[in-house]
């Protein structure tokens, strides 16, 4: 969320860089409802010291009694107390109104983006390793591997759940398991992140600190829990990211660095048609998550540093892959700025995004009143999160990636201490 009265004083400056992520800014409408609180907050205090000076009393303060008022003191207070109660609900809806508007408003980008709407204007920024699984005979899609490997079962998933859902047996499910392992090691061990083990319902509170809501609602999955409304992740960025909401941090903590291995749920609204096959896009997955909360001006360091996390765990693992900035209209509600590492994957002859790793500013600080001490002052903490990785894609792209002639996967050395095995083969055997 914005600062009101930045985004006023920038006026067409916010304007134009709003435009560039396809967001009309109304200034107009925000104005107003600044203009509104204000005014109910100069009615509010205003009436207040009436009436603080009217209890006191003439005998208090030596003033005459107001003559040919005809009404008792005691009447005349009674007033000022509804009229100071009926400014104050005032001053309350024109707080919700004006946080209505600035909730709906999403991250200014960052001026070194690329122009455009979509991945094609994406700029690449590197590539890391050969095109492995795209030699001639090879190129199979990880749906088809699985289900030669008996690793990926996904008629059992759509007979329990129906699509965009999978299931998992044998080596494959302990793939996954070790696969989450050996991320959450080397993030906690190597990169310095402290794992947590967190909630996956959360209130509408913690949502909108980070910003899911109140526009992707439609995104996300809703219940009651004891006729509270809850609603399930759509990532830990969420719950790790409020566990500081409302809080004031010693400057001398920053930053903090916490990942947390969770399932997530998406609905993926608007989706459908896309990705059908396999287990690239599902209602339900598993992903290691990163956050990292620091200071503002340590963001964009901070940020490099997160994105060579995730590009170790691509290289740990032996994955060929490519990092591409984002352009301004691309990038996520909360983002002011994205860099997306995309795997490649022979079966659709393609890169594909396995992690976006996003500098949210003080976007999300502002959002869950997350701030730090320096010196003597308060400020707004910055966040910035990263997948770490998302475990349905990465093994999507070592069975593709690692697919042999003969019909084996062979799978990274990093993994084998945590499989006690290298190479899946057809019908479910290892070795």
């Amino acid at each position: 969320m914005h600062d009101v009265r930045e985004l006023i004083e920038s006026g067409p400056e916010a304007a134009r860089r709003l435009a560039r992520r396809g967001y009309s800014l109304d200034l107009d409408a925000l104005r107003a409802a600044q203009q509104r609180r204000l005014s109910a907050l100069e009615a509010v205090n205003g009436l207040r010291a009436e009436l603080k000076k009217a209890s006191r009393g003439p005998h208090r303060t030596g003033e005459p009694q107001p003559a040919g008022t005809g009404e008792d003191p005691h009447e005349h207070n009674r007033r000022l107390r509804e009229r100071v109660q009926a400014a104050e609900a005032e001053g309350r809806e024109a707080d919700r109104e004006l946080e209505r508007l600035l909730l709906t408003v999403p991250n200014l980008p960052s001026d070194d983006l690329p122009d455009g709407f979509s991945e094609k204007e994406a700029v690449e920024v590197r590539r890391v390793g050969p095109l492995r699984g795209s030699d001639p005979g090879l190129g199979r899609h990880h749906a088809d591997l699985g289900e030669h490997l008996g690793v990926l079962d996904l008629a059992a998933a759509g007979k329990l759940s129906g699509a965009r859902f999978s299931v998992s047996r044998g080596p494959g499910a302990l793939l996954e398991r070790a696969l989450a392992s050996f991320l959450l090691d080397l993030h906690t061990r190597e990169h310095g992140y402290t794992e947590y083990a967190v909630p996956h319902l959360v209130s509408r509170e913690t949502m909108t600190g980070t910003g899911q809501l109140p526009k992707f609602e439609e995104d996300l999955f809703a219940t009651s829990v004891g006729g509270r409304e809850m609603f399930l992740i759509p990532t830990a960025e969420v719950p790790l990211t409020n566990l500081v909401a409302r809080e004031v941090l010693d400057e001398r903590r920053l930053p903090l660095a916490l990942t947390a291995r969770t399932p997530c749920y998406r609905a993926e609204a608007g989706s459908y048609g896309r990705d059908t096959r396999g287990i690239l896009r599902l209602h339900q997955f598993e992903k290691v998550e990163l956050v990292r909360i620091c200071r503002a001006e340590d963001a964009a360091e901070q940020l490099e540093l997160m994105l060579g996390h995730v590009e170790e765990c691509m290289k740990r693992l032996e994955l060929s892959y490519r990092v591409v900035l984002l352009p301004a209209g691309d990038i996520g509600f909360s983002a002011r700025k994205t860099y997306d590492v995309e795997v490649w994957l022979p079966g659709s002859d393609s890169y594909r995004e396995i992690s976006s790793v996003s500098d949210c500013g003080t976007f999300q600080g502002r959002r869950a009143a997350i701030r730090y001490r320096a010196g003597g002052a308060r400020r707004v903490a910055s966040t910035l999160n990263g997948s770490g990785l998302p475990i349905g894609r990465t093994v999507a792209a070592l069975l593709e990636q690692g697919q042999q002639p003969d019909g084996s996967v062979v799978l990274p050395e990093a993994l084998a201490v945590y499989t006690g095995f290298r190479r899946l083969l057809p019908g479910g055997g290892t070795e």
